[in-house]
């Protein structure tokens, strides 16, 4: 009997080595996970075997050039119909940013937005990339088919998405400028937040800084986002985002859909 939900796991392992290390391939052969979506690989895939392609998934990595940078991951238990490494901008897909697996019309992306926060040179790629993503998924909701775009976007949407926002206003990741770009997203009515839809409550972050007691105080920020189109939006069943081990500076966020399984 099929499965009657599928469960995409989304995780930032801000280097897969490192979380290889801190147990996660051991929690996620526990998962029952139907898709799994890896931002910051920090790897190429001539470094990665054994534990890399868990047992039971098939999986494919989108490394970026420059070593120990950036890179993208999908693990999935059905052999995808066709994948798709890369977006098609150069400079984007040189840092690894975008991996896609089909399933017949369902989309599943792997997608790891660029942060500004180390440099207004960096800012500045942040929105040229949101500049033309944002056709990109203009097209996409318009083109027939389901997607779950999952990653870490490096936005919190809304006050309630980071605990210090007031303190943060000026900073990336809270800006204006991208909080509109991803209200806009939203407000279109083609695109949702998948999260949100099940799960309205305050303190709900999935990723902390390093310094001081952020983790232990949970002052953090909700930046990793399972987005889907307006035809998943009724399919949402459950959301979680796991706390209990931790991997990275980031957290899985899990979550089930009425899709029928893999």
């Amino acid at each position: 009997m099929a499965n009657p939900s599928m469960r995409i796991i989304t995780v930032n392992t801000n280097g897969i080595r490192s979380a290889e290390k801190k147990g996660f391939f051991v929690w996620l052969a526990q998962q029952n996970a139907d898709v799994v979506c890896i931002q910051e690989t920090k790897a190429q895939i001539h470094q990665l075997s054994g534990a890399f392609h868990p047992q039971g998934f098939h999986c494919y990595y989108h490394d970026a050039e420059k070593k120990g940078y950036s890179g993208v991951a999908i693990y999935c238990k059905k052999k995808p119909d066709a994948v798709i490494s890369g977006i098609g901008w150069a400079d984007f897909d040189a840092e690894g940013r975008y991996i896609e697996v089909q399933f017949g019309n369902l989309s599943v992306i792997s997608l790891y937005l660029p942060s500004g926060s180390s440099s207004e040179e960096r800012q500045a790629v942040k929105f040229n990339a949101m500049e033309r993503f944002l056709p990109y998924l203009q097209s996409c909701a318009d083109n027939g088919r389901d997607y779950v775009i999952c990653g870490d976007w490096n936005i919190a949407h809304k006050e309630i998405d980071l605990k210090n926002w007031r303190s943060n206003q000026k900073n990336s990741g809270f800006l204006p400028e991208e909080r509109a770009w991803i209200s806009a997203l939203f407000e279109s009515g083609k695109w949702f937040d998948a999260f949100r839809l099940v799960n309205q409550e305050a303190d709900q972050y999935t990723w902390w800084s390093n310094r001081g007691q952020a983790w232990a105080k949970n002052v953090g920020w909700r930046i990793d986002y399972q987005i889907i189109s307006a035809s998943l939006q009724d399919k949402v069943v459950a959301a979680e985002i796991y706390k209990d081990q931790r991997f990275s500076d980031h957290a899985p966020l899990i979550m089930d859909y009425a899709l029928g399984g893999l």
